[in-house]
Order: C-alpha cells, then structure tokens, then sequence
C-alpha cells in the first residue's frame, strides 16, 4: 500500500517543484532567497538542475482512452448490427449519431459525477481528519510514527518528524491524507474537465465507423468499409494508448482492435439471427 503512497507523492512533488520554479522567475532576488533559506544550497542546486521525467496526464489520458474507445467500439458494433438487419445506410446513419449524442452525454455525466464524488470523498475525509487531530492528537501522532517506521526509519529519527508536524496542524494534515488515506486533493476543475474530455473524445471516436455510412447508400457495402477503417483506428488508438500507459504498444494495439472486432462481429451476427 505505501509504496503506492510514495509514487503518488513523487508525482506531486515534481508537480510542485515545477511550479516553484515558475514562481521563482516572477520573484525578486530577496524574495527568492528567502524561498531557498530552509534547503541547503549544494541540495537546492542540484533540484535546479535535475528534471524528473514524469508522465503526470494520467487522468487526461484516462479520460480520454474512456471516451474513444467507447466511442470507437459502441456505434461501430450498432452500424455493423443494422447493416445485419439490412437497413439502409441513411437508417443507420441517423441510428448511429443518435447513439454517438445520447453516449456521449450519457459518458460526459458518468465522468462528471465520478470525479465529483471524488471530490465529496476527499473533502469528508479531510474534515473527518481535523476533527481527530484535534480530538485525539496522542493518536494521531502515534499513527505519523507508524507510517514512518514502516519505512524502516528507527524511532530516534522519526520523532523530530512528528513534533514538527504536530506544530504544523496544516502539514500535519496533508501528510495523513497523503499517506494515511492516500488521497490526494483533487483539482476543484476536473468534474467539467473530465466530462467535457469523455465527451468530446466519444464524439470524435464514434464517427470514425459511421463515416463510410456517409458516403456509401447501401449498408451491406458501407459495412466492410467501416470494418475496416474502425478496425485500423482502433489498432492505432490500442498502440497509442499502450506508449501512455507504459504498457506493450503492439500488444495493446492488437488487444483493442480484437475486442472492436469481436463486439462488431457478434452484433452483426445477432442481427442476422433475429432477422430470420
């Protein structure tokens, strides 16, 4: 569990470092030395000089992959279903983007209402941890030692921690949302930021397999088109998402674009059993 909490404080601290040096650059010489006075400077020097490469979009990127391929997979599995059915390409055509602006409302909201109640969440908890920093100091203090020695810091080192922290009521508490709860503030934007990317991304996902029905009037025709071109996007959106994530891209690529094929497969099957 902690060292989940360490690679989520590393991501913060970098985040953080990179707004202190832009807050640095704004910063008069005085007021800059003021910032630096509590860290050594052969150790400031060498944060200066050091840029961690970090991949910190994770929930942009989250967002997005939810959107796409959604957006890719659902109208493309409708299209090759009413194609099965025998239904004209305009039938389909308007079927198809009715779903794409019912999904795509239906995934904003979903996104909307996820990262807010990720947001309550935090905010319960935070108030839940004031209260028994304040109720039950001795406690939580205790508890700031037992994070600390699972780290195998030795009790004479970490007790300085503590009784600075427990002078500090508001590091105090960032620590043990941090490393207690392992929660991390969220950004009071991300609700409609997470909405309109899902949104937007199930949008432009889900007129890729739509397109041919646009330019080809027979469905059954305009089926093997799509096929094809949803088949090549969701082999490059399964590659793409593979290099963000840090998984296998090839892998990932051809794992996308079987579940796309897989899903458009069974419903244009399905259509053709029901038709007779």
């Amino acid at each position: 569990m902690f060292p989940h909490f360490t690679t989520l404080i590393k991501i913060k601290r970098e985040r953080e470092r990179e707004k202190e040096k832009e807050n640095r650059s704004s910063m008069s010489p005085e007021e800059d030395k003021i910032t630096r006075i509590s860290i050594e400077p052969e150790k400031q020097s060498l944060l200066d000089h050091h840029t961690e490469k970090h991949f910190t979009a994770g929930e942009i990127v989250r967002d997005i992959i939810i959107g796409v391929s959604d957006g890719l997979t659902v109208p493309f599995a409708l299209a090759a279903g009413l194609s099965g059915a025998n239904a004209s390409s305009s039938i389909v055509l308007t079927a198809g983007i009715a779903e794409v602006a019912a999904g795509a409302i239906s995934m904003g909201l979903g996104g909307y209402l996820a990262a807010k109640s990720e947001e309550d969440h935090y905010a319960r908890e935070m108030k839940r941890e004031q209260e028994e920093i304040v109720a039950v100091p001795e406690t939580e203090a205790a508890e700031v030692a037992e994070i600390l020695a699972q780290y195998g810091i030795e009790p004479h080192e970490y007790s300085p921690v503590v009784n600075a922290l427990r002078k500090n009521p508001q590091a105090w508490l960032d620590f043990m949302m941090r490393f207690e709860l392992g929660l991390e503030k969220p950004d009071p934007k991300r609700a409609l930021q997470s909405a309109f990317t899902i949104a937007i991304a199930y949008v432009l996902g889900g007129f890729i397999p739509l397109l041919p029905y646009m330019l080809i009037p027979h469905a059954i025709d305009a089926v093997v088109a799509s096929v094809v071109i949803t088949l090549f996007a969701l082999f490059i959106f399964g590659y793409a998402k593979g290099h963000f994530t840090g998984s296998k891209p090839l892998r990932s690529a051809f794992e996308t674009a079987f579940i796309g094929a897989i899903a458009s497969a069974a419903a244009f099957c399905l259509a053709k059993v029901v038709q007779h």
